[in-house]
């Protein structure tokens, strides 16, 4: 067994460090202790803005910011409406029980499309990276519906499937999927191969393997393709609005653009962001859950 002592010999520069002597086995090596002015090894203060918080109020002054601007560039010639002229279109769309009817139709083909997506994407991207045969014959179609962007689909999912509600779920649930299959694959690919063949030789089974290391290891890439997956299932959402849709808020905002009217184009807009942006942060949140053990800035 190894001997360790310490040596009492300690140097204390003017950097406010300590040097400790350390023998080891007859080895003579030093250690070097961050102290304090007193002597004493150097703690974390506490105190001041916590990071959470001080993102927060970043992201307060952010948004304060960009409706400033936006208010300024209204009331200097551009072609906008300014925010109280929003808000009051919003309120008498409200009133009139329309904007609750487009928001429930927009929400659900997206919670349809994107949960759908990622249900599907999360296998297949699970058996791509870990079997060779899956990989095989999924990777070449997937990376050739890659290239097509889901509306271009559209028309054609139009004529096979009508014009109600399944083409329009079908076009989201290939945008969701898409993006996070690719995301789930590569987290399953990227998992640390001392992992793997250190669960090996402790006589771990590849179900065990799989469920205990690979699974954990993958989740931060499954999350983010969701996110991303989001972005595109409400991009697709809007495109897919404008054709034959009795109600929602691409709908809405197609109608308002015959007629010029910019406020509510511009409600229509500001209530996507917004529950694109909520959407997203219930991600994060559930990324920040998951992932607890991940090392983040």
């Amino acid at each position: 067994m190894a001997r360790v002592s310490t040596m009492g010999q300690r140097s204390q520069p003017a950097t406010g460090t300590e040097e400790t002597a350390v023998v080891v086995d007859g080895m003579r090596t030093s250690a070097i202790t961050a102290v304090d002015d007193g002597g004493s090894p150097r703690r974390r203060r506490s105190g001041g803005m916590g990071k959470r918080t001080k993102l927060l109020v970043l992201n307060a002054v952010s948004i304060i910011g960009g409706i400033a601007i936006w208010w300024l560039l209204a009331l200097n010639g551009f072609q906008l409406p300014t925010p109280p002229e929003v808000v009051e279109k919003a309120i008498q769309l409200w009133n009139a029980g329309i904007l609750q009817e487009d928001i429930l139709a927009s929400l659900g083909r997206v919670l349809a499309g994107f949960l759908l997506g990622s249900a599907a994407a999360i296998p297949v991207g699970f058996l791509m990276g870990w079997y060779t045969v899956a990989r095989g014959l999924f990777e070449p179609w997937i990376q050739f519906f890659r290239t097509i962007p889901p509306l271009a689909l559209l028309p054609l999912v139009l004529v096979l499937l009508g014009i109600g509600e399944i083409p329009k779920i079908v076009v989201i649930f290939l945008a969701a999927f898409l993006a996070c299959v690719i995301s789930t694959y590569q987290g399953v690919v990227s998992v640390d191969k001392t992992l793997i063949n250190a669960a090996r030789v402790l006589g771990a089974k590849d179900g065990t393997i799989f469920a205990r290391v690979v699974v954990p290891a993958s989740t931060p890439f499954i999350l983010v393709g969701m996110r991303v997956g989001l972005g595109s299932a409400w991009a697709t959402l809007v495109a897919a609005e404008l054709l034959a849709a009795q109600a929602g808020l691409g709908r809405r905002m197609q109608e308002a653009q015959i007629y010029y009217d910019l406020a509510t184009i511009f409600v229509g807009i500001v209530l996507i962001g917004i529950l694109g942006l909520v959407m997203d942060r219930l991600l994060l949140f559930a990324e920040t859950k998951l992932t607890g053990w991940q090392e983040r800035r």
